[in-house]
């Protein structure tokens, strides 16, 4: 679950971290008032959507008047944006944030993230803010320091003094620095943060530090104890099929490929993607029905894949923990029946059950491909779709 840069910005208030001041517009009107409001003589415009790339893609505008960010509004809102990060679509651009213009002195990079192989959290900071993080790391490695934080310690002083000194803080921006760590820090753990990324955090002229990007994920799995985050979660980010998985607790990316895929368990889902990929396959999605999987879920599932016409066969991969392979497999077959699907379905479902769920195949008159190996699967789901 994402938030939009102005929820961000709102989130660090909360936790002294430093943001400027700056107005949200719903319409071109509210865009207007906010130069008033917000005084100064130069103002920055920037779309609200939840993706990267907006200055590339041309969500972000320096405006010097108000007829400038009246007409940029008009422009903009209402409609899509498409940058790198979203698909061919776009995503809709409901609201911009106004902020006054600040003259900056340096440009660094902060962020925030879960290392799942340590079980900590890792901040990397560089020098080179304002910049791709991933070039950075490919062209000047040199330039990025990480530590990682035991979330139930918390940031300690000489984690702040090791990135300080890689930055180069000393005095005053230091001390606002080693604030911003570990407010950053318990904002992350005590929100149930995934991600939270500053691009830039800028040294002003009169040497203070800003925020003057911010980018914050939610663990979508805590929002029931986050129901502030999850109140202003916008779900018009997400394409149709997005919200409809989520309606039923179903995890859905779509992706560009041709086999769809319907798995339990990310970690399982994620390797089933990538050994479609290894075998020439393209997955058209990742999706996760969970461990608590049932028939109507299966069902669901289905129609959600194959709304997308690019679909032209699906791979089901399921390993029967909590959930029993039999009921997976009733499931199938339902769907199949019901919804008069046409395109090749190959399953494999190994666990709980296995044995009766191949019984259920075996006597069943859809034309359901079954395999016992994932790489098995993976062929014959190729080859199908071929």
């Amino acid at each position: 679950m994402n938030l939009h840069e102005y929820q961000a910005k709102q989130l660090f208030d909360q936790f002294n971290m430093p943001v400027g001041k700056f107005e949200v517009a719903n319409n071109a009107e509210e865009a207007a008032a906010a130069l008033t409001t917000l005084g100064g003589t130069k103002w920055v415009a920037k779309a609200q959507v939840h993706a990267g790339g907006r200055g590339k893609a041309g969500g972000v505008k320096l405006v010097d008047n108000a007829q400038e960010v009246t007409d940029f509004a008009n422009q903009l809102l209402g409609t899509r944006l498409v940058t790198h990060q979203t698909d061919e679509l776009g995503q809709p651009i409901n609201q911009l944030i106004i902020e006054p213009c600040v003259e900056t002195k340096s440009e660094l990079y902060f962020s925030l993230v879960v290392d799942a192989q340590t079980q900590k959290l890792v901040c990397i900071s560089s020098t080179e803010g304002g910049m791709d993080i991933e070039e950075v790391a490919a062209n000047t490695p040199e330039k990025i320091t990480s530590v990682h934080i035991d979330p139930l310690v918390g940031a300690v002083p000489y984690q702040a003094r090791l990135l300080t000194k890689s930055l180069g803080l000393t005095g005053n921006l230091a001390k606002e620095f080693t604030r911003l760590f570990a407010g950053a820090v318990k904002m992350f753990v005590e929100k149930d943060l995934s991600m939270v990324e500053i691009n830039p955090l800028a040294i002003t002229s009169d040497d203070h530090l800003i925020c003057m990007d911010a980018k914050v994920g939610v663990d979508g799995s805590a929002a029931y104890r986050q129901k502030d985050l999850a109140e202003i979660n916008d779900l018009s980010q997400l394409n149709q099929l997005e919200r409809e998985a989520e309606e039923w607790h179903l995890n859905y990316v779509a992706l560009d490929g041709n086999i769809g895929c319907m798995v339990n368990g990310a970690g399982l889902a994620m390797a089933t993607m990538d050994m479609i990929q290894l075998h020439g396959g393209k997955p058209a999605n990742f999706l996760d029905v969970g461990g608590g999987v049932t028939q109507e879920r299966v069902q669901e599932a289905f129609k959600i894949i194959l709304s997308d016409s690019k679909v032209e066969a699906v791979l089901v991969n399921i390993f029967g923990g909590i959930v029993r392979c039999d009921l997976i497999a009733n499931g199938i077959i339902a769907a199949a029946k019901n919804m008069n699907i046409q395109v090749p379905i190959v399953v494999r479902l190994q666990g709980n059950n296995a044995d009766k769920a191949k019984e259920i195949f075996a006597a069943t008159d859809v034309n359901i491909i079954s395999a016992n190996e994932l790489t098995d699967a993976v062929k014959q789901v190729i080859a199908a779709k071929k």
